[in-house]
């Protein structure tokens, strides 16, 4: 089972839902980069369960341990471990799923896959499980910081079902989306996207959406030709990600109702640098970041838990029945989406910086 991103920044994700906890081991961290779990703490506060009446109830505090690659507040260049117990697991509200496959969820696939599979609350296919992914990248964000100066990613909610926010990337800040529930940066849009979803958790129902997320200062150079593309990594990385569904980047599928006229970036000198007219590539050319903000979009399906019967078949032996949801869920993931977007850039981010320097130093 991967559970490795990476090949010079390379992190390991590890725990289950309901397990004793989960966590992350981190490889390639440069040395005497100042860390702190108050560090790390600020962004799995934000990816953290219970934070308002739209997001799942679960009750977890997700405070982290930093078990090893750290000395005096200074990383060591040693593999970073860290770990977040798990709470207030309640396995028992998912006893019904030990002998049901949930609809939408990876029940039957990690069954077809394995023959084995954690019922209790999803396992390793829980959405718990990018904790590590958030907590690497606090410490990517360290590495940027000291590689990448003034190089920022900031992901927001671009739209909820058929609400769309209206958000200029250029100028948008973390205080913007950290200023309301939903996290959008639209503040017309705050209103009309909490009484969806709180609309939606009533009908015991849940709702899908997309993340939008721009990178600025990011230097030209990150990237590689051919596979490991920068756009093609963001991808993979996004899709990655629980309940994701879509990713476009730049124009995206829009860019194809366009003629090559209509949506080339023409290259201009501005202040002795090469920059662009427009940005309909979104940052990326070739494979390769232009020095331009990055934009892209990623969609999230409606959470597949639903409070409604709903048709399934049982475990072994298979046979036709149907299935009530149980337990505490997110009518919507958009809102702790954000951080986990926010992440993943990071980490492609960091690993290719890295693997840029090391070959073109």
């Amino acid at each position: 089972m991967s559970s490795q991103w990476g090949q010079l920044f390379r992190i390991s994700t590890w725990g289950e839902s309901h397990g004793g906890g989960v966590g992350v081991v981190i490889d390639g961290c440069p040395p005497r980069l100042p860390l702190t779990a108050e560090d790390i703490q600020l962004d799995l506060d934000r990816r953290r369960p219970g934070q308002s009446d739209i997001v799942t109830p679960r009750k977890e505090l997700d405070r982290c341990e930093i078990l090893s690659g750290v000395f005096n507040g200074l990383t060591l260049g040693s593999p970073i471990s860290i770990m977040v117990r798990n709470e207030d697991a309640r396995p028992e509200a998912y006893s019904e799923m030990a002998g049901k496959y949930r609809p939408s969820h990876a029940d039957y696939t990690y069954d077809a896959k394995y023959g084995i599979r954690n019922w209790q609350g999803g396992g390793r296919s829980s959405a718990r499980e990018t904790i590590g992914r958030v907590a690497a990248a606090a410490v990517a964000r360290k590495v940027l910081a000291a590689l990448a100066p003034g190089l920022e990613v900031i992901a927001w909610v671009d739209s909820v079902q058929h609400l769309q926010a209206s958000v200029n990337p250029d100028t948008v800040t973390s205080a913007d989306v950290e200023s309301n529930i939903v996290r959008t940066a639209d503040p017309n849009a705050v209103g009309p996207m909490t009484d969806l979803i709180r609309q939606i958790r009533s009908d015991g129902n849940s709702v899908g959406g997309t993340v939008a997320c721009v990178i600025r200062n990011c230097p030209p150079g990150l990237g590689e030709p051919v596979f490991d593309r920068l756009e093609a990594d963001l991808a993979k990385a996004m899709l990655s990600l629980p309940a994701t569904k879509g990713f476009e980047i730049g124009s995206g599928f829009a860019g194809t109702l366009l003629t090559g006229r209509e949506h080339n970036d023409a290259f201009r000198m501005h202040d002795g640098r090469v920059r662009t007219t427009s940005n309909r590539s979104g940052g990326v050319q070739g494979g390769i970041s232009n020095g331009e903000p990055i934009t892209f979009k990623v969609a999230f399906k409606p959470v597949a838990t639903i409070m409604s019967e709903q048709d399934t078949v049982t475990a072994l032996p298979h046979e036709d029945t149907t299935l009530k949801g149980r337990g505490r869920h997110d009518p919507c993931v958009l809102p702790r989406a954000v951080p986990m977007v926010e992440a993943m850039s990071l980490l492609v981010l960091t690993d290719h910086l890295l693997r840029h320097r090391a070959q073109c130093p």
